[in-house]
């Protein structure tokens, strides 16, 4: 099978191209032909898959029209962005109008009302209505996401497929002591939190419930530190070597507003940390409470500052195991069984 997956831009660090990449190997791997269709931004030599389509397309708006106008060489296409016409779309970034709608909760008016009527907001959630309407089928990574399209857009629910997210096996390993001196810390309890997009995925709640746990917070990623003044904070900037990272902390945390299926805490789970997340990530649903991580409703500090006190009273052993365990059955071989399965039965119907 010749498969087009279609994504306009490129990110060195950008989630949906990680996962596009290592799709297109497992394709590859099952003996497919995985065709990137994609913008003028993606480096040739950062494809594993069998050849590059490139379309015009600076906009959202721009590279959809590019797409619709084309006729790829393809037997069917995957995309991982909003283009009315794919066969089959993969809603990784979740529906626009349920992050605007979740993001209103912490906004004041002005900033409700300047997201509600941004151009920008208004053409992405245009885009995505014209997806639902023309689609053969879709992949949810979450049940959160599959109800939102159902919600939002009226897609009939025997359309949508919930496939989670996968991992490329497990994490290497580093040492704890080693990793903490060299990061110039002490033996004190430590969360991690990875990522950018500090607003979105809550990083000023889990500064404000760490001081109330007395922990301190490794920010990992890049963002606006004059923003996030805080005792509990350490800022590591960008991180590309996350192993020492993982190993240097007690706990993940991600108090989101919103997210999909965060990738970042199927990785911590896998490193043997427990997550600290919210009911407005997909990646939820796959935890047991106690067990693998805490869940709380978005914005609650004082749940967060339990539960990091918490996981600080935990076998560290045991809870490593449980998490291991969890995080091993969401393997990106499964993501690409379950994904191509989708393929087979659109084309086959």
């Amino acid at each position: 099978m010749k498969i087009g997956l279609v994504r306009r831009g490129f990110s060195g660090t950008g989630g949906a191209e990680a996962y596009l990449m290592r799709l297109a190997h497992g394709l590859t791997q099952a003996g497919h032909e995985a065709i990137l269709i994609t913008s003028e931004e993606w480096p040739a030599e950062r494809w594993p898959g069998r050849g590059i389509i490139r379309l015009p397309g600076r906009t959202p708006d721009e590279f959809a029209a590019a797409f619709a106008a084309s006729k790829a060489p393809v037997d069917i296409t995957f995309s991982l962005e909003r283009v009315p016409g794919c066969d089959v779309y993969r809603a990784g970034d979740g529906v626009h109008a349920a992050w605007i709608e979740r993001r209103s909760v912490f906004e004041p008016w002005w900033k409700v009302w300047f997201h509600r009527y941004n151009p920008k907001h208004i053409a992405l959630i245009r885009l995505e209505r014209g997806v639902y309407q023309t689609v053969r089928a879709v992949i949810a990574n979450s049940r959160m996401v599959a109800d939102e399209i159902v919600h939002w857009h009226g897609c009939p629910r025997k359309k949508i497929h919930i496939v989670p997210n996968g991992i490329g096996g497990a994490l290497a390993t580093a040492d704890r002591a080693e990793s903490r001196s060299k990061l110039g810390l002490d033996d004190g309890y430590i969360a991690l939190f990875a990522g950018s997009g500090w607003e979105r995925k809550g990083l000023a709640f889990a500064l404000a419930a760490a001081e109330k746990a007395d922990a301190k917070v490794l920010v990992a990623g890049r963002g606006k530190k004059s923003a996030y003044s805080s005792p509990a904070a350490i800022f590591l900037g960008p991180v590309s070597d996350l192993p020492p990272v993982f190993a240097a902390a007690d706990v993940f945390i991600l108090p989101t507003i919103y997210d999909p299926f965060s990738n970042a805490c199927l990785e911590a789970l896998a490193a043997g940390l427990p997550v600290i997340t919210t009911t407005a990530n997909g990646f939820s649903e796959i935890i047991t409470p106690g067990v693998h991580g805490s869940v709380v409703e978005p914005g609650d500090v004082n749940g967060l500052a339990e539960a990091l006190r918490y996981w600080r009273t935990q076998d560290r052993a045991a809870t490593a195991k449980a998490c291991r365990e969890l995080a091993a059955q969401y393997s990106i071989e499964r993501n690409v069984k379950e994904t191509l399965a989708v393929l087979t039965g659109v084309l086959q119907s």
